[in-house]
């Protein structure tokens, strides 16, 4: 079951109001309802949805709804299940502020369908129910979308997203309207917006692991351009000791110079602090990093005069 679906079937369960219910259920019938000469249908791949649309459109509206399936033809896809309502067509049209009293498709849903904090979240839910779609975050990129064929619902809905702080945005594509969140902690905070607190604790639990592993990584990586610059100054340092020696001879320099060059050659993978804490330690004579920087500084001023030289 992918992770949409499990969140749908999650939010679903949850009892809510009878004036939540509507909230949800004029955000799923205006975003997926298709009306004929017959009556109107919804179609969703889910039965726990097709359940929860039975129950409560005969909760509501007293009204017995028929269910049909119809074959997928497409490979590794679902059967889609169509509910078809043939009674008080209109009452509840007019009811779940899809339509006008001249039976008009409303671009907005009414001030009672989301009339306080409540409803509006509620009708995130529906809206989600219907045109939501969330990446799992074990598998891909964060990633939260509702994909509209009217431009005023993408709007709308935007705009509920943001009333709650979630920066969502909107993209033209495919002559749709996709309303996304990429922010995973904008992702988590919808969430526990609809309610869904078991995809929260799965969802956030995934996070805090990639948060882990990123930071790791770039310890990881740190540490490794740390050796690198530590191989890559040694590396320089010897090429200058050889090319002294070899021009000059290394008993021309001065004994600190000297006893570095000396050191150098003997520990060639050590760092610098390794290496001054060595050189304490054997010569019995206390060396710092910063001591030891200056004397292989000297040594590239007496390489770079031989250089030019040369």
């Amino acid at each position: 079951m992918s992770f949409t679906k499990q969140v749908k079937e999650e939010i679903i369960k949850i009892r809510a109001s009878k004036t939540e219910n509507i909230s949800i259920l004029s955000a799923f019938f205006r975003n997926c309802v298709k009306k004929d000469k017959e009556g109107i249908s919804l179609l969703s791949e889910s039965s726990c949805i097709v359940d929860w649309l039975k129950e409560s459109i005969k909760n509501l509206y007293g009204v017995n709804v028929k269910i049909k399936k119809i074959s997928s033809n497409v490979f590794n896809k679902n059967d889609i299940n169509m509910v078809i309502i043939k009674d008080k067509i209109n009452i509840i049209l007019n009811d779940l502020s899809v339509i006008d009293n001249n039976g008009e498709f409303l671009d907005m849903p009414k001030d009672y369908i989301i009339g306080d904090t409540e409803e509006e979240k509620a009708y995130l839910k529906g809206v989600f129910l219907s045109k939501g779609s969330i990446n799992d975050p074990k598998t891909a990129q964060y990633h939260l979308e509702f994909l509209f064929e009217n431009k005023f619902e993408s709007v709308l809905v935007q705009r509920l997203l943001n009333d709650f702080d979630l920066n969502s945005k909107i993209l033209l594509r495919d002559k749709k309207y996709m309303v996304y969140i990429k922010d995973s902690e904008k992702i988590s905070d919808f969430l526990k917006l609809i309610d869904a607190y078991k995809a929260v604790m799965y969802y956030e639990n995934i996070r805090v692991l990639k948060e882990q592993k990123n930071i790791t990584n770039r310890l990881n990586n740190c540490e490794q351009a740390n050796t690198d610059k530590v191989v890559e100054a040694a590396n320089n340092q010897i090429k200058q000791i050889e090319f002294i020696d070899r021009v000059m001879g290394l008993d021309l320099l001065d004994d600190k110079l000297k006893e570095a060059a000396i050191y150098r050659n003997k520990y060639p993978d050590a760092s610098l602090l390794e290496l001054s804490e060595i050189i304490s330690i054997e010569s019995n004579k206390k060396i710092t990093k910063s001591g030891l920087n200056h004397r292989f500084r000297k040594i590239k001023e007496i390489y770079d005069r031989l250089k030019s030289i040369e």
